[in-house]
Formats: C-alpha cells, structure tokens, sequence
C-alpha cells in the first residue's frame, strides 16, 4: 500500500506537458476499452463504469443495486470480507465499488509487479461476491446509518423534494439509497438479482492509464470482466420531467432556509451544449464572479455561496442550482433569483462571454493531474459518447461559441416562467 501510495503522489500526467495519446483498445473477447500508456511509474489506473446504475433497481427493491455495490468487496468464493481486504493489501492494490444513480464504478490501482494476481481477485469479486449474512448485515446497518444522517440534512432533503415534484415514481424520484424501510426488507436473493441487472458486459465503460500495452490491457480486460454476463437488466424508460414553474415551501425547523431550483435543462449530446456550458458558467457556474454570486452574496451578503450547474443524466436533464440563506432573507433571496434568472435569458455581455472561456478552457487542462483522474475523464467521456479525441477539441469548441450563441440558447434554456424554487425551512414571507 506504502509503494501504491508513492506512485499516486508522483505521477503527473498533465494536458499541458503532453497531448493525449488515447488508444482505442478491443480485447480478444470483444471488449473495448480506452488506453493512455504511461511507463514512468509501475502501476495502472483502472476505471470500469456499468451503465444502469440505481435506476436498474427492481419495483419495491430501491436501494439494492446501492447495497450490492457495497457487498462487492466484502468477499468472494473462499475469502471472506477479512480474507478478501487482506488479499488486496498483500497485493498493494486498491479497489473501490460504488453506485450512482445512472452507473456502478470500480476504481482500481494495481502495481506492475502483482498486476495480474490482482485483475484475478478483482475478476473473482465482480463475478461472484459472497453476500454472506454478516456482512450483508454490517453493511445494511452502514446504509441505514447514512438514511438516518441524509433524514437530518437540510440539504439532502431539498434537493429530494425538488427530485420528488420533478420525476414522480421514476428512478430519479427517489434516493438511490433506498428508505429504512425498503432497505430493511432487502434479502440476499435481490442483492443476486441486483448484482445480474447491473453488472453486464453489454453496458461495461473501461479506461485504463499507467504502465500497460494496448496487448497486456486486452488481455486483463477478459481476465477481469469476462466472467460476467453477457447482458443485464433493461433500462428504465426516459424519466418525464412533470414540475411546472412556482414555488413549493416545506417547512423544516432548521436555523437557514435551503433553496433548491430549476427546470428542464438540455442533452449532452445537443449541438448547443457549449454554448449552454458557458451560460451556465456565467449566471451561477464555479467562480466567485458568476451574477449569482455577485448579486447574493457580494452585493447584499444573502448567501455564502451559490452555484448553478446543467444535470445531463443518461434518462433526463435539468439546469439546477442551490444556496442557504437565513430563514428572514429567503424571500428577498428567492427574490432576486428570479430576477437573474429572467436577466439571464436575455444572453450576456462580450465582456462575460470573454471571461468565462478564459476561465473554462485554462481550467480545463489542470483536472488531467493524475493517472486516476484521467482514467476516470476518459471513462466519463465514453459513457457520454464523446468521439475520442475530445480531450484536446473541447477547448476549441468553447472558444468557437459566439456571442449570438450563447443569446440563442439563452433563450430557449433560460426560462423563467418554469422555474420552480423549492424552500425548505423556516423561510418568512414565502
């Protein structure tokens, strides 16, 4: 772990140093993969994503794709969860299992020198994890100790009940999670039935960075995945966003008052999503100078902080933000977020338009810092279906964006008369 951990602080791999020499990879098995060789350090970054995610739970079973996810490393064939830690950490490898709402990801680290020792475990706890009673039970008490926490957080439950109003009875209307109650009833035969839906070869992402050939990759790929099925579970129908514009107040006895708002947003893949990118950056995105943060927090000290961002999931898509202000502000606050929402549908000025691509494409080279983050962006841009050579195009559609651009899609993105602001809290004159 000490060797792992050396390699992860030194190697650098950054846009800036060098372009990107992505290989298209297939293995003899028929499994695609994206490869950046990189020799300088014994080790490789691994990131497998399954599309699916919590949205493939079954009726009545939410949270157990969630909860199958959490079992992955909790024991395989003869190792139990004890045996299975102890073989990884012999092996210096790392390996993480997680659930998102639209993907299953497994980040791994494995060294050069016990790479293959390592793709055979990680091989066997993808395939066939144990789901033994007592590890089921530590971990449900884990998942149900966060359900507890979430119930508690002002902010987890606005922006559950903005997704509520939005999705209904789809997937994206609920928590991942699951609820104390639906998780308490999962049994070890839906973890199995989870665990068949989720994890497919015919929705599996890979991107792989570090010291291996496109040759060695191929063959780790079908030493890793080829055990599994061959299809899974099928996905839920596009999620149909039912919210009208307005306001919805719940009240929550909490000292600030949590403001959750938004409306329908627009697809990846949609020829105007850098122009969109670039207007989100703009009314709300990450810097301090965004005319949100200006008019909330720098101007009338309304908020600590404000961000707005575009949710392209793989079954909907929104434009959403969120902010904390005293219970006695929220009406101004609410207040003056729709007058920039409204301002914000009549396009920026050349001056912002300026600003926000200095800012989008500078920053852009510093998130490839690493042989992990790059394997998990290039994974990310698979399941986007972004062409391969995105990495070094993106930088160049944003500054292709034009002033007349960004007004057009202003105006059929922005708008106002849709926006729904949820308030949770105490919140006075709302």
């Amino acid at each position: 772990m000490i060797r792992l951990a050396l390699a992860l602080a030194l190697t650098v791999l950054a846009l800036p140093a060098r372009a990107l020499e992505i290989q298209d990879v297939t293995s003899p098995g028929g499994i695609r993969a994206w490869l950046v060789e990189d020799h300088s350090i014994p080790f490789t970054a691994l990131e497998i994503r399954f599309e699916g995610g919590t949205a493939l739970d079954a009726p009545g079973k939410r949270g157990a794709v969630n909860l199958m996810a959490a079992l992955i490393e909790e024991g395989t064939g003869d190792l139990d969860a004890q045996a299975f830690a102890n073989a990884r950490d012999g092996l210096g490898a790392e390996m993480q299992f997680r659930a998102g709402q639209d993907s299953v990801a497994i980040s791994a680290r494995l060294l050069t020198e016990s790479r293959d020792q390592a793709a055979d475990l990680l091989a066997r706890a993808l395939a066939a994890p144990r789901f033994d009673p007592e590890a089921v039970e530590r971990v449900r008490g884990q998942v149900l100790s966060n359900l507890r926490s979430d119930a508690k957080n002002p902010e987890v439950l606005a922006a559950q009940a903005f997704d509520r109003l939005a999705w209904g009875d789809h997937p994206y209307g609920t928590s991942g999670d699951g609820t104390e109650a639906s998780v308490k009833a999962l049994s070890r035969d839906d973890l199995v039935s989870a665990h068949q839906a989720a994890l497919a070869r015919d929705r599996v992402f890979v991107a792989a960075v570090g010291d291996i050939d496109a040759k060695a990759l191929g063959k780790l790929l079908d030493r890793v995945l080829g055990d599994l099925p061959a299809t899974g579970a099928a996905q839920p129908p596009r999620a149909e966003y039912r919210l009208k514009g307005g306001l919805t107040v719940v009240q929550n006895p909490t000292p600030q008052a949590v403001v959750v708002f938004g409306h329908e947003g627009i697809k990846r893949a949609d020829p105007d999503y850098f122009a969109a990118h670039i207007l989100n950056e703009i009314l709300g995105g990450g810097r301090f100078t965004s005319r949100l943060m200006t008019e909330l927090r720098e101007k009338r000290g309304l908020t600590y902080g404000v961000g707005t961002y575009l949710a392209s999931m793989d079954l909907g898509e929104l434009v959403m933000g969120q902010f904390a202000t005293q219970n006695a502000t929220a009406s101004q606050a609410v207040e003056v977020l729709r007058a920039e929402w409204a301002r914000a549908a009549e396009g920026v000025s050349a001056e912002e338009l300026a600003a926000a691509k200095t800012y989008l494409t500078g920053s852009y080279p510093l998130r490839f810092d690493g042989n992990g983050p790059i394997a998990a962006i290039l994974v990310g841009m698979q399941m986007e279906r972004l062409p391969i050579d995105y990495a070094e195009t993106r930088n160049d559609k944003i500054e292709a964006v034009t002033l007349d651009d960004v007004a057009r899609v202003a105006r059929s993105l922005i708008r106002p008369e849709d926006l729904h602001i949820v308030v949770l809290g105490q919140p006075e004159g709302l």
